[in-house]
């Protein structure tokens, strides 16, 4: 039997959400915004674009669309210069052997991620070749809790959304799964994550009799 393994990437694989949180930190406080990690909970998820937006509403400011522009560029150079040094150690505790366990079972895995750097950060972790597809913020016109880039991972991995395994931390990312009609599992804390089928801390407490569990459902 095979369903579709679906990864998150920021926050699930790799821990680059601290580094999309100084970003916009950084854009915040040029804007005379105060912006905690309280705040950037609310962009978990969530598009380059709306995640400004969020920024601009909390603060109470209004932007024409050049200055937007100017920021949204801003932001992702100062993220992609953070990534530089990036290496096999940014991945979280656990990825690894879940990610060589399915490949052992011959699942299909993809990516399933609003990051528009994705690819290269799979590349500088040396992750890439596990991954049988990679849908990420280019692929997409919605973004989550809009279902389409879990739908269009899954229909690359040739599986019905219902036999596809989605893995998240974000509440939008829980959403999706479930408004796709996958199986949502999240990474994170059971307080936020409540919507998800099942809830792990992180990928240390995953088992290799769970996901044998998952793919014989």
């Amino acid at each position: 039997m095979t369903k579709a393994f679906i990864f998150d990437l920021d926050g699930v694989i790799v821990d680059t959400a601290k580094y999309h949180y100084l970003a916009w930190k950084k854009i915040a406080s040029g804007l005379g915004i105060e912006f905690t990690h309280e705040h950037n909970e609310l962009l978990k998820g969530v598009s380059r674009v709306r995640s400004l937006d969020i920024i601009l509403e909390l603060g109470k400011v209004e932007a024409s669309q050049e200055d937007k522009d100017k920021w949204l560029i801003q932001k992702n150079e100062d993220y992609l210069s953070y990534l530089v040094d990036m290496d096999q150690n940014e991945i979280l505790p656990g990825v690894l052997p879940v990610l060589q366990f399915l490949k052992e079972k011959n699942q299909p895995i993809a990516l399933g991620s609003a990051s528009k750097n994705a690819r290269p950060i799979l590349e500088k972790t040396g992750i890439l070749h596990y991954f049988d597809a990679i849908v990420d913020g280019n692929d997409v016109s919605n973004a989550k809790p809009d279902p389409e880039v879990f739908l269009i991972a899954a229909k690359l991995l040739k599986t019905e959304p219902k036999d596809a395994i989605v893995f998240e931390d974000s509440v939008a990312g829980i959403q999706a799964a479930n408004i796709g009609n996958m199986v949502s599992i999240g990474i994170g804390e059971k307080s936020i994550l409540e919507e998800a089928q099942y809830i792990f801390k992180d990928f240390t407490q995953i088992d290799k009799s769970f996901i044998e569990q998952l793919i014989r459902k």
